[in-house]
């Protein structure tokens, strides 16, 4: 899969592109992700990307000259363009499974008060939010996409089982997982663990994954 992220702080992204499972899919060749500086697709000598919006009100708005040249520019077959915004839907294990399907994706990330409409309407594919909160601008939200999407790509995990027995794969919160020694301060696995008897071990996994998801997010069992 290959990844092109379009931002006004591609710094933000080394750390995090460069550790643990994304480090590994990109070295391996599963996954090939690119940072674009937005600024230098800005004409003036002061890189300027932004602008007051039309009608008053607080904040600056991403101009749609810059957008539109990068994003023609880096668009190639089969590419799915997506805006990361509060306005968008929101992201989850379902869309991360959509997105690990295609062969590119062009994450696009607003800062200020966010993107010209004419953006919206006429370049974007798809428009995604983490949740509802506000971030400082679109970075982290890209981060967190790329993330979710390269672990459920092919070869990426190792097992891809991994991918499917985590929280939200099945739909429910992951069941409760124990680690050696059986016993610890007086703490015991649940026997049901240590028997053997995987039939009764599978039951009791769903079993705990329906309740504490019940518990914690009855949201999904809807």
């Amino acid at each position: 899969m290959k990844i092109d992220v379009l931002t006004l702080f591609p710094a933000m992204f080394a750390g995090p592109l460069d550790e643990s499972i994304i480090r590994r899919a990109r070295t391996g060749g599963l996954l090939e992700v690119t940072i674009h500086n937005l600024r230098d697709w800005a004409h003036d000598r002061h890189k300027t990307v932004d602008d007051r919006p039309f009608g008053g009100g607080p904040g600056m708005l991403l101009k749609p000259e810059p957008l539109f040249e990068a994003i023609e520019e880096l668009r190639r077959k089969n590419v799915r363009v997506i805006l990361l915004s509060p306005a968008g839907r929101k992201f989850d294990q379902a869309i991360a499974r959509e997105l690990a399907g295609q062969e590119y994706l062009l994450l696009v990330t607003g800062h200020y008060e966010g993107f010209d409409e004419r953006v919206r309407e006429t370049l974007a594919d798809d428009e995604l939010s983490i949740g509802d909160y506000v971030l400082t601008n679109g970075a982290l939200p890209a981060m967190v996409v790329i993330d979710a999407v390269a672990r459920l790509l092919p070869g990426v995990l190792g097992d891809d089982a991994s991918s499917r027995d985590e929280s939200f794969s099945a739909g429910l919160l992951e069941y409760p997982q124990y680690t050696r020694p059986a016993e610890f301060r007086g703490m015991k696995v649940p026997e049901v663990l240590v028997s053997g008897n995987h039939a009764e071990i599978e039951r009791w996994r769903r079993e705990q994954a329906t309740r504490r998801t019940r518990e914690r997010r009855p949201d999904l069992l809807k």
